[in-house]
């Protein structure tokens, strides 16, 4: 078992605001704890668009075993074992362009190359398909089939049954079946690492959990804006395009990016450029490497240091609910630099609007922001495309 701790880290006092989201996770919260909660977070999202959450209820061996699935993957598997679930461009293989392994400088963030390396996973494009395939079972597919995958997958060592994204028992091979390649750009299965053994399972535990963390948390902010529809981004993420990711960062190495923001000759500069994220809401797991995470101040100039805090994660919004408040709440720019010792380990969950959710600016906080609609409609899926064809570094000049 890989281990979560590094040795020359330590966990801080919060440098963002702390939010106790508890009240949005119990049924019977008394109205004063839930208003309570609400103007603290709608202080947050004014203030800073970044705050820590406490008392969420994820169980801390989980959360634990997340960060150690991840490190143990991204430290011991092999490059075969790496390569075999590697993003490919939509049509080549299993590839849709957005799922599998990135290898560092793959990511891109302003057109710039990211000293990191990930595991993206997408919200399963049929409700009650596959969870996915791991590297031996793309191999047993490619050479046998179907029939070869199911086979491996009753015989392959695996205890009890396979698991859809609902968390129901699988028919085997039906996922694989009706989804078979090429698929277009987002469309195709989740990859996974055959190694650790239970990666798969711990991880769509881990997305059932976030799921319903984010939901909490969606409806604490239609209380913080004091809309008539309180559980409107709850109706509006119901089906949320989630996205989760695993990323690695290394150390950066000496002459790199020293915090001005401009990258010196030479590749992995950054760890992870200067970026908002384009969603709805971000929920990121991290180990416990201090200095690493940054987060932009509302000056414009200055960086504060988001480092860990125990039992809390690090929330942010994205870019669709500055979109939906009219900027009354904004999407704040942040990157990793990671200068300090050993390898860092990060989990950010993306709870997502609905792929056909349509965004735009809400009435009540146009009115509130001055009368003036500062942005039109978009569909959140044609929105989230044009980001993902811009992510990645397929070589060349």
């Amino acid at each position: 078992m890989g281990s979560t701790t590094n040795p020359s880290t330590k966990t801080s006092t919060p440098s963002l605001p702390l939010i106790d989201i508890s009240p949005f996770l119990s049924p019977s919260a008394p109205p004063s704890a839930l208003t309570a909660c609400a103007t603290s977070l709608s202080t947050a999202c004014v203030t800073h668009g970044f705050f820590y959450l406490n008392h969420h209820g994820l169980p801390p061996a989980l959360t634990t075993r997340v960060l150690s699935l991840a490190r143990t993957f991204f430290t011991t598997a092999t490059p075969l074992e790496k390569r075999l679930i590697a993003r490919q461009p939509p049509g080549h293989g299993y590839g849709d362009g957005a799922r599998g392994y990135q290898p560092p400088g793959s990511n891109l963030t302003a057109g710039r190359r990211d000293a990191h390396e990930a595991l993206d996973w997408y919200r399963p494009v049929l409700p009650a398909e596959s969870p996915g395939l791991t590297g031996k079972e793309l191999t047993f597919l490619r050479i046998y089939g179907d029939h070869g995958l199911a086979r491996l997958r009753q015989h392959g060592g695996k205890d009890g049954p396979l698991l859809d994204a609902e968390g129901k028992p699988l028919v085997l091979g039906e996922g694989v079946r009706a989804r078979a390649p090429p698929f277009e750009l987002l469309r195709g299965v989740n990859l996974w690492p055959d190694r650790p053994a239970e990666f798969r399972d711990v991880y769509a535990l881990y997305v059932r959990e976030m799921l319903a963390l984010g939901e909490g948390v969606l409806r604490a902010m239609g209380w913080a804006l004091g809309l008539r529809e309180r559980e409107f981004f709850v109706h509006r993420c119901r089906e949320s395009w989630w996205v989760m990711r695993a990323i690695g960062y290394p150390p950066l190495p000496a002459g790199g990016d020293r915090g001005g923001g401009e990258e010196e000759e030479g590749e992995g500069g950054i760890s992870c450029g200067e970026h908002t994220d384009y969603g709805c809401l971000t929920l990121l797991l991290a180990d416990e490497t201090t200095g690493a995470l940054q987060v932009q101040a509302r000056d414009g100039k200055s960086w504060i240091a988001a480092d860990p805090v125990e039992a809390a994660l690090v929330v942010n919004i994205g870019d669709m609910m500055e979109r939906w408040t009219n900027g009354l709440w904004r999407s704040t720019r942040h990157r990793v630099v990671h200068r300090g010792e050993g390898y860092r380990v990060s989990v950010p969950f993306f709870v997502e609007p609905d792929f056909e959710a349509t965004v735009r600016p809400l009435e009540e906080c146009v009115r509130r922001s001055g009368g003036v609609q500062r942005w039109g409609e978009v569909v959140y899926g044609e929105h989230l495309v044009g980001k993902v064809e811009g992510n990645f570094y397929e070589g060349g000049d």
